[in-house]
């Protein structure tokens, strides 16, 4: 249960770390903390835990960036994201609920039901 709560942590936070990436060129922490609604304390210290693990580096005090390995992890979510969002929208959820319903479902959907829920998409 501690290492699925560590790996969706993980999850969230490259995503999140490469979308302010996109958007503003870099990412801060206390950027981070407002987004995901935490405080700058438990920021740093799931940087440290992702720092750790190979999936960003930073400089003191200075913005968080993503290793080769943290934006595969990225863009991996990310997919996963985007295909459960698409597939909960087919079935008829409104965008804004299926944004919050993906958030949960996509860390805990397997590959097979994942790539059921693509076949599904194509169809379409």
């Amino acid at each position: 249960m501690r290492q699925a709560h560590e790996s969706e942590m993980a999850e969230d936070y490259v995503e999140l770390i490469a979308e302010l990436i996109e958007a503003r060129g870099e990412a801060r922490p206390i950027e981070i903390a407002e987004r995901l609604g935490v405080k700058p304390p438990t920021v740093t210290k799931n940087i440290s835990r992702l720092k750790a693990a190979g999936l960003v580096r930073r400089e003191r005090y200075r913005a968080i960036f993503l290793t080769e390995a943290g934006q595969q992890l990225a863009e991996s979510c990310r997919r996963r994201h985007r295909i459960v969002v698409a597939f909960l929208q087919l079935l008829g959820v409104d965008e804004e609920t299926a944004e919050r319903d993906a958030e949960g479902i996509e860390h805990h959907v397997s590959k097979t039901t994942l790539a059921a829920f693509e076949r599904a998409l194509e169809k379409c």
